[in-house]
């Protein structure tokens, strides 16, 4: 209950300051409860619809009045889109087929004229039929050859006893072939099954597959393609934007350090536009340190980043880096605010705002339009707009609580705003750093299902394969196919520059991806 006006001017000074004091401590909790209460039960997604949202335009503070026309009535821009032809889409033309022919009988095909019938034509109908998992035993085979009449002492120059050299393996004395791992990995690294899910599901067709022997598998594959491992840390260098994000992994049995303790993955995304790179490390904290193990050296570069501090630090030790901010993040905050206060027009019209600027990029990147061209219009497009976000900010900023999550929210814009347009520089740049966030995502799903990596080793395989699987889809590969063709011939490397022919941009998609379909036995 809040004091009237009247009742406030018989109150001492102090006490007036000190139940101020409290109603915007009340307040500032209410927020923290509302989002509290909105991030358990609300809406995952941060799309907003002036349809769902109409208290946009019911307060008095919200005074934009460009949705209007100059007859004062309000209009609604709807996106463009097709429509899908009704009826079931088309099965893959890569899939493999069987053709069964279901033929009329002998006599059937004689007509009632004495003449034989003539095949008109014929109707066809697919349907998809599947297989459950195959397994079978390659059973290698490698004669023996000796002479029986001199026993080798008539060629002295050769052994007595000659069979054919051991294929080469990536685990020699395994019983793991490169499908099989391919098999394990993607079960785990792209569908979250952990290791003791698989053991099960392998028990189920009778095979028996323990789950060390499946985290073993994975260490020593990681160990086997680190080189690979390391040009892709290379190529990643090699792209004029870098983006990069992390996110909290537990793992056990660290040196001096709980079981409980977070530990964290660190995410870098880059490389040339013909060749990208998706790039895992682990760190048991999330100190600059690591930062500096994935980007120390680079030249002219821009980083991509959130508002974390520790990237600033790399930038000042690299003067070639130019750190780059994250309209999603600003644009996040105000989402908050806009269902944490009681007034919201002032979020919802910040977060509008924005929105203009991912109109206007999505608008321009469908034109198709030169590099040059593109950075131009982009500029002089953006640039409109964001004067006028700065202005609104900056007479925002006036008025609200600082205290307040729409006081935070304004404040982070104004800090971050010369790293926010630096996005206008380059044209590879975007408004944020959402190809990052997606790029993390699978191991934040998985993360659910095994919860923890058994050691520090098991955490650096998993980075490494993480980076191999991620890397292959965004280069079009099917992340089976890629693993099994790179186990396979990681074995028959003998030279280093060999890995180069193994990076995901330097292979035939299409070739690699028609190989995942294996002949059924």
């Amino acid at each position: 209950m809040q004091l009237t006006a009247e009742a406030r001017e018989g109150l001492d000074e102090n006490v007036r300051a000190y139940i101020n004091s409290l109603e915007t401590r009340n307040e500032q909790l209410l927020e923290e409860l509302r989002i509290a209460l909105y991030r358990k039960f609300g809406r995952s997604s941060e799309r907003s619809s002036e349809v769902s949202e109409p208290q946009l335009f019911e307060e008095a503070e919200a005074t934009d009045q460009e949705s209007c026309d100059d007859s004062g009535e309000s209009t609604v821009c709807v996106a463009a889109h097709t429509k899908k032809k009704p009826g079931r889409t088309r099965l893959d033309e890569s899939l493999p087929r069987e053709d069964i022919v279901h033929d009329i009988d002998e006599e059937d095909k004689q007509c009632g004229c004495g003449h034989h019938l003539v095949r008109i034509g014929e109707e066809v109908s697919e349907r998809l039929q599947v297989v459950p998992e195959q397994v079978w035993v390659e059973r290698h085979i490698r004669p023996k050859y000796a002479c029986h009449h001199c026993e080798g002492s008539g060629d002295e120059e050769k052994p007595a006893v000659r069979i054919h050299p051991a294929s080469p393996s990536l685990m020699p004395g395994s019983i793991a072939t490169p499908a099989l791992l391919a098999f394990i990995f993607v079960n785990k690294f792209v569908d979250h099954l952990p290791f003791y899910r698989q053991e099960k599901r392998f028990e189920r067709i009778g095979v028996h597959i323990s789950r060390q022997d499946m985290s073993h598998w994975a260490i020593s594959a990681a160990q086997r393609v680190a080189p690979l491992i390391k040009r892709l840390r290379e190529t990643i260098r090699e792209g004029p934007v870098i983006n990069m994000d992390e996110t909290r992994m537990q793992v056990l049995n660290e040196a001096d350090r709980a079981n409980t303790t977070q530990s964290f993955m660190w995410l870098a995304l880059g490389g040339p536009p013909d060749a990208p790179v998706c790039l895992y490390h682990y760190a048991p904290t999330r100190g600059a340190e690591y930062a500096h193990t994935l980007l120390g050296g680079l030249q002219q570069t821009y980083l991509q980043v959130d508002g974390y501090e520790v990237y600033d630090k790399v930038s000042e030790a690299n003067p070639g880096v130019t750190i780059v901010g994250c309209w999603a993040h600003v644009r996040r905050k105000f989402h908050e605010a806009a269902h944490a206060g009681k007034k919201t027009a002032a979020a919802r019209e910040a977060m509008s705002r924005i929105g203009k600027l991912y109109a206007m990029e999505k608008a321009l990147r469908a034109k198709n339009l030169q590099p040059h061209e593109f950075l131009r219009e982009r500029r002089v497009q953006a640039e409109r707009e964001l004067g006028a976000l700065r202005t609104w900010l900056e007479k925002k900023a006036q008025t609200v609580l600082p205290s307040s999550l729409l006081g935070k929210a304004v404040s982070y814009n104004l800090r971050q705003w010369e790293k926010l347009v630096r996005y206008l520089d380059h044209p590879d740049l975007t408004p944020d750093n959402s190809a990052a966030e997606r790029a993390i995502r699978p191991f934040v799903v998985g993360r659910k299902n095994w919860l923890t990596s058994g050691s520090p080793r098991g955490a650096q395989s998993s980075c490494a394969l993480y980076s191999l699987i991620e890397t292959a889809k965004l280069n079009g590969l099917n992340p089976y196919a890629y693993l099994a063709h790179v186990f396979r011939e990681a074995a028959f490397i003998i030279d280093e520059s060999q890995w180069d022919a193994l990076l995901p941009h330097n292979l035939d998609t299409q070739k690699i991806n028609s190989s995942f379909f294996a002949p059924v036995r």
